[in-house]
């Protein structure tokens, strides 16, 4: 028998929650998720499957080759990403270094064609992405999604899903709250067992 709380690997998660195909940083917030019975499935957990991860989102070539610790920092960046979703979420101030760890990724590569200069072409400008840079253009990518979200006209719309144990965030739809129908149908069997419980 598995022990609780061990990650399950390879085992497909729940499908994309309302806004995540609008907005990556809610696909990286949702890709470690937690599921009844004390299981968790992470998207993340190894080198190769968070290349596959970026690959899927056009983030990364297929043959990357991500290493340990281009997927410890995608996943280190996934908390404070979630950090900084709670804390809007639930109307709180954020963790200061949640904002810098964002701010940090969105910085790390240049944004503007910089100049180069070379025996051939002579000066031209150039944004080069090396192999080293494919993790750190991701980042940033996500890192620049997330901030545009959480001050962008969704931001009022970002929620937690509202089905324990679950904890992958949305996008409300109306007065929908749930992440799935499989979360929504978990918590409406809850909360009619509860109402028959309390009539006993």
């Amino acid at each position: 028998m598995r022990k609780m709380k061990e990650p399950v690997i390879g085992q497909p998660g729940p499908p994309p929650a309302q806004g995540e195909e609008e907005h990556l940083s809610l696909a990286l917030a949702n890709s470690a998720i937690t599921l009844p019975g004390g299981h968790t499935v992470d998207l993340l957990a190894a080198p190769a499957q968070a290349n596959d991860w970026l690959a899927e989102r056009g983030l990364a070539p297929v043959d990357a080759g991500m290493r340990e610790m281009c997927a410890a920092q995608l996943r280190a960046l996934r908390e404070q990403v979630r950090s900084l979703f709670a804390a809007r979420a639930e109307g709180v101030p954020a963790l200061p270094a949640a904002v810098s760890a964002v701010n940090d990724a969105m910085t790390r590569v240049p944004t503007a064609p910089l100049l180069r200069w070379d025996d051939e072409t002579g000066p031209h400008r150039a944004t080069v992405h090396p192999t080293t840079a494919i993790v750190d253009h991701a980042l940033a990518s996500l890192a620049a999604d997330a901030a545009d979200l959480l001050t962008g006209p969704d931001a009022d719309r970002l929620t937690a899903c509202g089905s324990a144990p679950c904890n992958r965030y949305l996008l409300r739809h109306g007065r929908r709250h749930w992440c799935s129908t499989r979360c929504g149908d978990r918590a409406r069997a809850a909360r009619a067992y509860a109402r028959r419980t309390a009539a006993h």
